[in-house]
């Protein structure tokens, strides 16, 4: 899968991208609102294997974000199950020498399209945290509304954080033809 705009590509992620991978997720300003599952530091290892996971998984959810041919980021989808299954959780991350210039606005726009569009899914749902003003601005910017705040939700180093829930809706979302099937 590839799909662009004039600030980034969104594309199936690729062996030969652990080393840039490794590089941009290796950096504490980065890691520091990344899920633990993200490890810190972050090595070329971590790269490897996490790349390798995401191109075996089925359907194939994480893509690289790319800025002129090198991957300087990631994001994803969770899929929902059982009632909520055409609801996902999104998430997404860049290296922070792209930060601030409207890359990772782009790349959440392109993916919701994407979602929406060939996915068919009907609801996209973020929980950044409360104190990452950046990654709010984001998903503002890229359709989501705001919908609530999860007081003191997650705690990453020690440190207690609100999450805050983001969500954009579908406005051409069909219930697939065997949905009242079942």
């Amino acid at each position: 899968m590839r799909i662009e705009c004039s600030q980034c590509a969104i594309r199936t992620l690729r062996a030969d991208d652990a080393t840039a991978i490794a590089r941009h997720a290796n950096n504490p300003n980065v890691s520091r609102w990344l899920r633990d599952i993200v490890p810190y530091p972050y090595a070329m290892a971590d790269a490897q294997a996490w790349i390798a996971g995401a191109l075996a998984a089925r359907p194939q959810s994480t893509f690289a974000i790319e800025v002129g041919g090198e991957a300087v980021g990631a994001i994803n989808y969770i899929p929902g199950e059982d009632i909520e299954r055409y609801s996902v959780e999104i998430g997404y991350w860049l290296g922070e020498p792209f930060w601030g210039r409207g890359i990772a606005t782009a790349a959440v726009k392109l993916f919701c399209d994407y979602c929406f569009t060939e996915l068919n899914l009907l609801r996209l749902y973020a929980l950044p945290f409360g104190d990452n003003p950046g990654s709010l601005r984001v998903l503002e910017k890229a359709g989501f509304t705001r919908e609530g705040v999860l007081k003191a939700a997650v705690v990453k180093r020690g440190v207690v954080h609100d999450y805050v829930i983001y969500a954009r809706i579908n406005p051409h979302w069909k219930p697939p033809a065997d949905l009242n099937a079942e």
